[in-house]
Formats: structure tokens, sequence, C-alpha cells
């Protein structure tokens, strides 16, 4: 298998070809990719902002934005100015303490779950063992930032936005693990780039999605309610809750909550790509190209050309379930409370289970496709 460029290695070999001890070289490697990483998630985070007004504008018939630069790039960029330079108001009755911190642990948990996204054999920042159930483990902390706020806030309505977002996050959160233990179960690994390599080889028929369709079916649903999107953005009704959880936050407070909302929006699309679409896969295996063409795996032009395509694909499957996402929102109306729990608990949970032993079976009864 062609494993891509290992940018690490080639980086840390340079610099000790240049002088430097390995343990100073590997320094230097450290906070590069942290801040690869934010850079990406903030820019990712702009770019869905603009989709979302142009899909959204497309699905009513409408142009959408226009003039704010070239097809109104510029929008999110003033959005972002707009949230910065706002005043910052905390409500006089309010615990200041608790009411700062909310959005800070709505954030950080999303920024650090990017750790665990590989891009490519060798493209990823940490290639962790237990990778997907850290991710679940960091997801399991926003509830609590949300709770926070909402309590913090001193306002009644808050209050109420805060406990649904918990009692949502907390009823998905079980059947999202079930779909990936079915995952883990045929990689035999919890390793994102492990859960990849097993797709690989066969091109597109080598995905989770053909063997896991019921999976594909409930992470995507239980993802899109842990990011409160349509139709299952309960905690911030409009028209229920005045705005939720943030009814009393401004400026960049405010900011915060809808930055960890699209950034987990992208982190969840990434990780659909990665568990069931092959992660950087490309729909046509690399090797079975390079054999055609005649080309070694190990030439440095191909192995560049792979980790380019990695990063393109991981990228274009992530931002096609963003797609999808936006349009829900247009098309599928809010559902209640009392539908959004009945969902997780009655319909969903004992979907994952029966799906999971289902996998359990599979996997005895066909090891060779389902991983034994």
């Amino acid at each position: 298998m062609n494993s891509g460029i290992d940018l690490q290695g080639t980086f840390i070999k340079s610099l000790t070809d240049l002088g430097l001890p390995p343990d100073a070289a590997k320094a230097i490697w450290m906070p590069l990719p942290m801040i690869l990483m934010l850079i990406g998630a903030t820019v990712g985070v702009l770019v869905a902002t603009w989709l979302e007004r142009k899909i959204s504008a497309a699905a009513q018939q409408r142009i959408g934005p226009e003039y704010m630069g070239p097809f109104g790039l510029l929008v999110p960029v003033a959005d972002g100015l707009k949230l910065v330079f706002k005043e910052d108001i905390v409500p006089a009755k309010s615990d200041p303490w608790l009411f700062t911190l909310g959005p800070i642990i709505v954030v950080i948990p999303v920024f650090l779950s990017f750790l665990i996204v590989p891009f490519g054999q060798n493209i990823v920042i940490t290639n962790v063992g237990m990778g997907v159930f850290l991710w679940i483990a960091l997801s399991s902390i926003q509830p609590i930032g949300l709770l926070m706020a909402g309590y913090a806030s001193n306002n009644k309505y808050s209050l109420l936005g805060g406990l649904r977002a918990a009692a949502q996050s907390i009823s998905y959160e079980i059947p999202l693990a079930l779909s990936v233990l079915a995952i883990a179960m045929m990689s035999n690994s919890l390793s994102t780039v492990d859960i990849v390599n097993q797709q690989s080889g066969y091109g597109i028929l080598g995905w989770n999605i053909w063997r896991q369709p019921a999976g594909f079916l409930i992470f995507w649903i239980a993802a899109l309610a842990e990011c409160e999107r349509l139709p299952f953005d309960l905690p911030e009704a409009e028209e229920e809750l005045v705005a939720g959880y943030q009814t009393e936050y401004a400026g960049m407070k405010f900011g915060l909550f809808y930055l960890g909302s699209y950034v987990n929006l992208i982190l969840s699309s990434l990780l659909v790509a990665i568990l069931y679409l092959g992660g950087w896969d490309f729909p046509i295996p690399i090797s079975a190209i390079a054999n055609w063409l005649g080309v070694s795996e190990l030439n440095p032009v191909l192995q560049v050309v792979t980790a380019s395509l990695g990063i393109i694909m991981t990228v274009l499957k992530a931002y096609l379930l963003v797609f999808v996402a936006i349009l829900l929102r247009w098309t599928v109306p809010r559902v209640r409370i009392d539908q959004l729990l009945d969902l997780g608990w009655k319909f969903l949970l004992p979907v994952g289970l029966v799906n999971l032993l289902l996998t359990a079976a599979l996997k005895l009864a066909f090891p060779v496709a389902f991983g034994g």
C-alpha cells in the first residue's frame, strides 16, 4: 500500500540533516500541526457559513450574498469582525465565572477532537489507538458547557435551553457510540488511521457504507442531533425559548457558541467520511492506477500526488455531507422535544443494538468481508 508522503518524517529528517538534534527537531515540529489545525478549522467554519447562506438562498430561490467580496465571500469575515468588536455584556445577577467558562468549555473539546482526524496515512496530528472514542469522550464535555451557560445566565429561558441541550446530547451519544462500536468491531481497531486502511484496497467497493448502511444512518442522525442542526435544533428554538442557552450572551462569547456548532458540524462530517466513506481513499485504488501507468509506488511524485489526493478526497467527502446537512435545514420541519427523545431512546438505540449484534454475527459468518 502506498502510504503517501510522510510530512513529519521528512520535516524532522531535514532539520537533523542541518545539524539539529532529533529531540529539538521534534520539538519544533510539534506546534506546527496544531497551528495548522486551528487555521484549517477556522477557515472551514468561514466556508461553512458562506455555504449555509448560498445553499439556503438557492433552496428559497433567492440570490444570497453577492456584494461583500466576489460571490459574497467576505460575509463570514464581516460577521467575525462584528462579533469581535461588539460589547461584551455580563448580566448583573449572573454568575460571571460560569457565564464566561460556558462558551469556552463548548469550543475547546471540539477543536481538540481535530487531533485524531487523518487526511492521509501520515497526515494526522496524532494517531491515537482509541481515537474514535477519544472524540466521543471529548464531545460529551460539550453539554456541561451548554448547561453551565444556561444556569449561569440566571434566566429561565436560558436554563430550559441548557437542559434541552444536555438531554438531547445524552440521548444521542449512546446510539452514536453503538454505531462506532460496529465499525471498530469490523476494523479490529479504534484508530481512525486503521479504520481507513481497513476500507482501502478495493476502492469505492471497500467503503464501510455498503457493510454498515444502518450504522451510517444512525451515526449521521445522531451527529446532526449532537450539532443541534435542524430538525434537531430544539435547544435554541427561537419561537419557543427566545434563543435558548445563549439568550443573555453578546459579542464574542455569543460567537463562540456558533463557532463551536459549525466546527462540530465539519468535524462530524469528517468523521463520517473517515468511518464510512473511505476517508482519504480514492474511489479507484491509487495502486491500481499506478500499475496501469507502470509507475512504482515508491515514486516521490506519486507519493506527493497520493497525499494531495488524500486531503482533497477527505475534504470533498466532508463538505458533501455539510451540503446535505444544510439542505436538510430547508427540507425537514423541526421536531418536538418528545419526538426528539423518542427517536433517540425508542428507535435509534434498539436499531443500534440490533446492528451491533448483526455485525458480530456477520463477522463470525463471513470473516473475509467483515474483518474477522
